[in-house]
């Protein structure tokens, strides 16, 4: 006997050896034992889930003199008078037999009742090829069919059927099979065949499947054909794919992000002679293999695995940042449509490896994401080793002890982002000053100031606060408290959005007030609620500083409108401008 490919030989031949698809089974089944058998049907979906296996079996069943659960019973008379050849089923191919000449001449052959059978099968496969005349043609034939005409139409593009055929055929969708159960049906073909396996090499084989039963059974002839046991090795080799670990290593290297070691991978395992379209499609996976990790608690025994492989997936899975993840594989799912166009696969490959492992030189929101992510991990990993550093035990040594002034308390990251400084900085005079003032003023306090006005100071009184002229409160002194308000504001007070909006203030003495001078009504306004304003009076009066007054520019004191309007009757006879 001539040899038989796996898919051929270990085709289904009842309802119960097919590989998932129970909803259309069911369906076929429960009209069959119901006797409620259609005349139209589409079997739709990918390709090798079973659409062509079912329609025989369906076809075999209806004829069926005593079925046996909804299937064949393959031993009275038209069950093996079908199995052997004969008129009463028909198969045509669509993609060769796709003119009117050919459905016009099935329209008139569909009038001959059957040979054997109770019904007559016609199943058209890759219905979608036919052409709109031979649509036309089928119609007629669909709508008013003959009594013992049954028709199957299987397709894989059901989007490019007309309507006028849809609406007359009871479409039963296949979908793609779960990898688990493929792996379940490649190890009793081994099993059947007598051939031995590694557990990695058949998941391997199920996944490259892709959800077709047909084309794992396809990959598992070769990889069998490549060696007497079937290996992972092998099924790498046969596949042209590179090695799990070097290719995880790779998607490594472009989440941390780390171009250099990224492309430097990339050229490793291209060298190797592995093909630029399955190294993407490797890549893929691998991704997809992170971002379940990352994800799902149940991953390990998702990912059917060995344990040498998923603890490879889950070390990227701790350091890679999920927005990460999901940019780089969008990247690679546009790089794998734009390889088909491609004069130039490799540098299409190295250019999506860059892009991905370049964050900062994007601009769209997932990119910006992942360096703010990055930026965040690394500070967090910072804060830590500070925290372990000053927990750690001190070691005793004979060298020179350095004395290093630590900070009494350490400052938190504040929920606005501002990170708070640990000391505080030194204010000068140059800071506030043009350089006209030759002496150092020290800021003094309002009660200091107050007792040398009324002449109660001390005698003991510091040279330095002696020798500065008892004046009224200059620039620079308003400066230098505004600037020590916003230290004590800072550390004593964890709300970083009051800090940002005083740090905007101008500040100036009026007598012994300190007036803040704002432009925005927001500010101005916020700053008057009475939160905002407790705070800022319990600042001031701990640095020693008793009234304070916001002012927003552009509007004057009642003080001052009562001053202009007393000028302008004083001065009635003349021509008051106020600037």
């Amino acid at each position: 006997m001539a040899y038989l490919s796996l898919y051929r030989k270990f085709r289904p031949s009842k309802f119960d050896d097919m590989v998932r698809q129970e909803h259309v089974v069911r369906v076929l089944k429960n009209q069959i034992a119901a006797d409620t058998v259609g005349h139209a049907y589409l079997f739709t979906g990918p390709r090798g889930t079973g659409k062509t296996s079912v329609a025989r079996i369906f076809a075999r069943a209806v004829n069926c003199e005593h079925p046996v659960n909804g299937s064949p019973c393959g031993r009275c008379a038209v069950c093996r008078a079908l199995s052997d050849g004969s008129l009463d089923v028909v198969e045509i191919d669509a993609a060769s037999n796709n003119g009117v000449n050919e459905m016009r001449d099935l329209r008139e052959k569909v009038q001959y009742p059957p040979v054997t059978g109770k019904y007559k099968v016609y199943i058209i496969d890759e219905v979608h090829m036919l052409t709109d005349s031979a649509f036309n043609a089928l119609l007629k034939t669909l709508e008013e069919p003959p009594a013992h005409a049954i028709f199957i139409l299987a397709t894989t593009e059901p989007q490019k059927i007309p309507a006028t055929i849809l609406s007359r055929c009871m479409r039963l969708d296949f979908k793609l099979i779960p990898t688990e159960d493929l792996v379940s049906h490649l190890k009793s073909v081994l099993g059947e065949i007598g051939r031995a396996y590694e557990e990695e090499a058949v998941v391997a084989i199920a996944r490259a499947g892709a959800g077709s039963d047909r084309d794992m059974l396809s990959i598992a002839e070769m990889c069998l054909a490549y060696s007497e046991k079937l290996t992972y090795e092998g099924v790498t080799t046969v596949l042209g794919a590179a090695d799990f670990l070097d290719t995880a290593a790779l998607c490594g290297e472009i989440l941390k992000p780390d171009l250099g070691a990224a492309l430097e991978k990339t050229e490793n395992i291209l060298s190797e002679g592995r093909s630029v379209g399955v190294l993407c499609r490797d890549i893929l996976q691998i991704l997809n293999m992170v971002a379940i990790a990352k994800s799902c608690r149940n991953a390990e025994a998702l990912l059917a695995v060995s344990s040498e492989r998923f603890h490879a997936v889950s070390e990227i899975e701790k350091f890679a940042d999920g927005r990460a993840i999901l940019r780089a594989t969008e990247l690679f799912s546009k790089l794998e449509t734009e390889l088909r166009y491609a004069s130039s696969p490799r540098i299409c490959l190295e250019t999506a490896v860059m892009r991905a492992a370049l964050p900062e030189t994007q601009i769209e929101l997932d990119a910006l994401a992942a360096r703010v992510n990055g930026v965040e991990r690394k500070l967090s990993e910072g804060v830590q080793k500070i925290e372990i550093s000053q927990d750690s035990p001190k070691k005793t040594t004979k060298e020179p002890k350095k004395e290093a002034k630590q900070p009494q308390e350490q400052e938190d990251f504040y929920d606005d982002g501002y990170e708070f400084p640990t000391e505080e900085p030194v204010f000068e005079e140059a800071y506030f000053f043009d350089g006209a003032l030759t002496e150092s003023v020290p800021f003094e306090k309002a009660e200091s100031v107050k007792a040398r006005e009324t002449g109660t100071a001390s005698v003991a009184q510091p040279v330095a606060e002696r020798s500065v002229a008892p004046a009224a409160p200059t620039e620079t002194s308003a400066a230098m408290a505004f600037g020590k308000f916003l230290r004590t504001l800072r550390k004593s007070s964890r709300n970083g959005v009051l800090f940002t909006m005083c740090a905007d203030l101008e500040a100036q003495f009026s007598d012994s007030v300190l007036i803040l001078t704002t432009d925005s009504d927001t500010v101005y306004r916020s700053l008057n609620k009475e939160e905002h304003r407790k705070l800022m009076r319990e600042t001031f009066a701990e640095i020693g500083v008793p009234e304070y007054r916001l002012v927003k520019r552009g509007e004057e004191s009642a003080d001052v409108k009562g001053g202009i309007e007393e000028i302008k009757r004083n001065f009635s006879n003349y021509n008051v401008e106020i600037k």
